[in-house]
């Protein structure tokens, strides 16, 4: 190579170009320099860049090594969040792309997390929270998750605590309710992501909530959520190892979250104590397409379409109240479906008296078999969600009917075909009586009590006019939420208001109302009931520990409504459906007590009644027919821990008339129809003699001695303190 070179000097300098030749010679010096250069330090930059992959290499490892958890938290209500926390954990668990990018993934109930010690440990740590968040009564967090919200809405309004105090925390919340609930929709979820937000921590994504009154089920709107929440978790893993190079490590603190949906706590000014609900609107002229979908888009397309109908003035098509998803879980409870929105079931105490085993309750105070009754309603919904409800909250809730109607004759057919078929399985069932089959293939009795609220049917007087054609006797109850289908109400055989406490505090608490004004219609639904002239019941339910002790506040509401007959009933408890509120065994009473509280609640209600008689009327107004006015001990049933307070009226003659002459009311309704309500009729002109059985104080405890009682064999016991 230098030969040519030199060759090529030669031959410019000979034509005389001798700045060409300089400027070739000058080149050769300077390129053999960087070339012998290169050659002396070869070892080293090889060795540079071998070093720089390895400083790669570290810091990749150095990465996973500062690897953070991710936490599942929940509060628990009807079970469904626990569930869902569970399903989650398990999908996460089973995607190894999170595997790689979490140390572990673990799910924790609400009240087993203190936030108080562990909340600042795991932002420390720069760990995940996903939280699972169903709304009790009011938009407040259920039971067991109170502290956890009351610690964080404390701490985020604390002066003493820093508002970076969870700046490398990263949180996503999905809320679990109902929009039936408005204002109070998922609202505690809401407040909880303020409340972390004033606190600096990262939101994964925004706040987002599945619906039970949605046309997608809870299962397809989580789905939706999983695959959201899963991109962005995968993609911290790309975040984190993609971060700058320059680090001498990488920790997943470091980073805000994918989409920039959550704000970084340095560009938040929250001071104020402001908070938009919205809180990433701000951002969105910034990230125009690259916005992570919205909360509707992902779980609540039914508002969406709602929303875009509105907007083009096109009414909302109507449909039906049962789901798919509730078909299949009532189904699996036993329910027979009747049409779109009601249904059948046999009762248990009908199974038992089939086999000569003994009646319900309703039996021992009132004269109806149980073989011969047929419990169903028209409607599935329901106003309230009971703490102490034992159909596992699966049927749907509403304020208003907004679904499809079934004709009342169609829902009357197919529920007694229903009926009869269930018994019909019977026949071949050992232990049955033969005789008893062919009675009940004979309803006379309807306890219009399944589940939800058979009051908000609107044809309701249609479809029990049509079971008094058949002679079927009726006995409808109501929560007291809908005064005014009780004032439209037309003869039943028997009213029933449920009274599951006396203050509004303790109603909201164990009744869980969706009205705001429940109170008041409690209040009126009980007024109203005094003017109606047929049999009327407040049906009581004692938790122990709970409504026990509120004896002055039921007397009140007695007096109030002025009903016949008062059942007071002890709990029963049905295992996971009491999750919500935390009852246990030991929150349903002993028959004892139940007794106990009866005689209490007897004695001042006579003492108010009598109270009100003298300021109304003065001594004079005590008579012979005041007496009537009084309340007694009229009946028990042990077995099902009820008893029965009745007026005095229906003591005559030293016995209890509590009993129903079903015949004789199957005149008097037909009378009052033929004459389109003119001829009605009041509870004393169809009652019947109590046997002495089944009264209060004999020896049977309202057991039926011509049946054969059975008892399970149980090796458990219950601590009656």
């Amino acid at each position: 190579m230098r030969s040519k070179i030199l060759s090529t000097l030669w031959e410019l300098a000979i034509n005389n170009k001798l700045t060409s030749a300089l400027a070739v010679g000058i080149t050769l010096i300077l390129t053999t320099g960087v070339y012998r250069k290169l050659q002396q330090n070869y070892p080293k930059v090889k060795k540079f860049y071998k070093d720089s992959k390895q400083q790669q290499q570290q810091q990749q490892c150095n990465c996973m090594k500062n690897k953070p958890k991710l936490k599942i938290l929940y509060g628990s209500t009807a079970g469904s969040s626990r569930r869902l926390s569970k399903k989650l954990q398990q999908l996460l668990k089973n995607n190894d792309s999170i595997l790689q990018i979490f140390e572990s993934i673990e799910c924790i109930c609400t009240d087993q997390y203190d936030p108080e010690d562990e909340l600042l440990n795991d932002a420390s740590n720069g760990n995940y929270l996903i939280i699972l968040m169903p709304t009790f009564t009011g938009g407040e967090p259920p039971e067991n998750a109170r502290w956890f919200c009351q610690w964080i809405k404390d701490a985020a309004n604390d002066f003493r605590l820093s508002k970076n105090a969870l700046s490398q925390l990263s949180f996503a919340i999905l809320g679990i309710g109902d929009s039936i609930y408005g204002d109070d929709f998922c609202l505690c979820s809401f407040k909880l992501t303020k409340a972390l937000k004033q606190l600096s921590s990262r939101c994964l994504y925004k706040t987002s909530v599945l619906d039970r009154s949605a046309l997608e089920s809870i299962e397809d709107q989580f789905q939706l959520w999983y695959q959201k929440i899963l991109s962005i978790l995968i993609e911290q893993e790309t975040k984190c190892c993609s971060s700058d190079s320059s680090s001498d490590s990488t920790n997943y603190s470091t980073f805000v979250n994918v989409g920039d949906d959550s704000v970084n706590a340095d560009d938040d000014d929250d001071d104020d104590g402001e908070f938009d609900e919205d809180y990433a609107e701000e951002y969105e002229s910034k990230r125009n397409d690259q916005i992570v979908t919205d909360l509707e888009d992902i779980v609540t397309n039914t508002e969406k379409k709602k929303s875009a109908s509105n907007n083009n003035n096109k009414k909302q098509p109507i449909r039906d109240m049962l789901t798919t998803d509730l078909r299949k879980e009532l189904t699996k409870q036993g329910y027979k479906l009747i049409g779109t929105h009601s249904g059948v079931k046999l009762c248990r105490w009908t199974k038992s008296m089939l086999r000569g085993r003994g009646g319900c309750y309703k039996y021992t105070f009132y004269g109806i078999e149980s073989h011969r009754c047929m419990e169903a309603t028209p409607s599935l919904a329901c106003a309230n969600k009971c703490v102490f409800c034992w159909r596992h909250h699966t049927n749907p809730v509403g304020t208003e009917w907004k679904w499809n109607m079934d004709p009342p004759d169609m829902i009357f057919n197919n529920t007694m075909n229903a009926h009869y078929a269930m018994i019909k399985q019977y026949n071949s069932v050992p232990g049955v009586l033969p005789e008893r089959i062919d009675e009940a293939m004979h309803v006379r009795h309807c306890a219009l009590s399944l589940v939800g609220e058979p009051i908000m049917y609107p044809e309701i007087n249609e479809f029990i006019r049509l079971l008094h054609s058949k002679e079927i006797s009726t006995f409808l109850v109501t929560n007291a939420q809908f005064p005014d289908e009780i004032k439209r109400l037309d003869p039943v055989t028997q009213l029933y208001v449920s009274v599951d406490a006396s203050s509004k505090v303790s109603l909201k608490k164990i009744d869980r109302p969706l009205f705001r004004d429940f109170w008041e219609r409690f209040n009126e639904s009980l007024r109203l009931l005094s003017f109606k002239g047929q049999r009327t019941v407040y049906r009581l339910t004692l938790v122990k520990s709970w409504n026990s002790e509120e004896i002055d506040g039921y007397a009140r509401l007695v007096i109030l409504g002025q009903p016949d007959f008062i059942e007071i009933k002890g709990v029963t408890y049905c295992g996971t459906s009491m999750n919500e509120s935390n009852l246990t065994m030991k929150n349903v009473p002993w028959h004892e007590e139940v007794v106990r509280f009866g005689k209490d609640l007897l004695e001042i209600i006579n003492q108010q009644i009598k109270q009100r008689k003298l300021n109304q009327s003065g001594i004079s107004g005590y008579s012979e027919n005041f007496d009537s006015e009084l309340y007694g001990l009229a009946c028990e049933h042990e077995h099902s821990n009820c008893l029965l307070l009745a007026r005095r009226k229906f003591y005559i003659n030293n016995q209890w008339y509590t009993w129903i002459d079903y015949s004789k009311f199957n005149q008097l309704i037909q009378e009052y129809y033929r004459t389109n309500g003119e001829r009605t009729f009041t509870s004393i002109d169809y009652l019947a003699p109590t046997p002495k059985w089944a009264t209060f104080g004999a020896s049977e405890q309202g057991f039926n001695p011509n049946d054969t009682r059975f008892r399970k064999k149980r090796n458990h016991t219950y601590d009656k303190n």
